[in-house]
């Protein structure tokens, strides 16, 4: 076990000294869309709506984290491994090294974690003084965390699979954006006909989008939802593990 956690720190090294020498341009760029996203469409279209009872800023506050939570993830395992392997073809070493795949993917993920927890604290800070109404509980964090490792993991499944830059463009354009805009993260899946909303809860964001947001507003919480969160983890890991070993043969 320790050895397992030695290896896992020892691949997370690598990334967290890149990340300390560019956190400030990383958490810039990582919170644009999020802020961009907030006036628009909290401020400009939903100035003084109430949606479900709530005033619509309070609404799309936990839908803007999930979101945050899910590019920052993202695109911190993803584009980072997706260049390693591609354009400074240093992947190999990782494969050639004696570390097993576990702590390849587990170390390549947390990268992805980190990065999302940074942006996501910080527009959830700004989130709770402008919408007093969001409640942050321990719940609210435990599913927070999940959704950055759900998402990093994807990430890391994604930058193992493309293999050029055309094929991360690609996936970013036919899954990433209409997963930003399409999983309730700026409105409510109950306006929807029942079949859209069946093909909806199959994109993971939607997920924790629902999770959030029921956790942020005190509502009756969906279980099955944060059970499907997790189920879509436990798939995209398998995801990392397979292109791992294809890659290492």
């Amino acid at each position: 076990m320790i050895t397992v956690l030695r290896d896992i720190y020892s691949v997370l090294w690598v990334d967290l000294r890149f990340l300390r020498r560019h956190w400030l341009r990383t958490l810039a760029t990582s919170l644009v869309n999020p802020v961009l996203y907030l006036v628009a469409f909290g401020y400009g279209l939903g100035g003084g709506i109430s949606f479900d009872g709530y005033s619509y800023l309070a609404f799309v506050m936990p839908g803007i984290i999930a979101l945050t939570a899910m590019s920052s993830s993202y695109g911190g395992a993803g584009y980072k491994l997706h260049v390693d392997r591609l354009f400074y073809r240093c992947f190999d070493e990782y494969l050639m090294s004696p570390i097993s795949l576990f702590s390849l993917a587990v170390g390549k993920t947390l990268i992805g974690v980190v990065r999302g927890l940074i942006s996501t604290v910080a527009i959830l800070a700004v989130g709770v003084i402008i919408s007093p109404a969001l409640i942050v509980s321990p719940l609210f964090m435990l599913i927070l965390v999940s959704s950055c490792f759900v998402f990093s993991f994807l990430g890391v499944l994604v930058g193992m699979w493309a293999k050029s830059h055309q094929d991360m463009t690609t996936f970013n354009t036919l899954v990433i954006l209409p997963m930003t805009f399409l999983s309730g993260t700026f409105f409510s899946l109950n306006q929807l006909p029942g079949a859209v909303k069946a093909v909806l809860y199959l994109l993971p964001l939607t997920h924790s989008s629902e999770c959030l947001r029921a956790a942020a507003l005190g509502q009756t919480f969906p279980w099955l939802s944060f059970a499907a969160l997790l189920g879509f983890g436990l798939l995209f890991f398998a995801g990392c593990m397979w292109a791992l070993k294809r890659a290492s043969v």
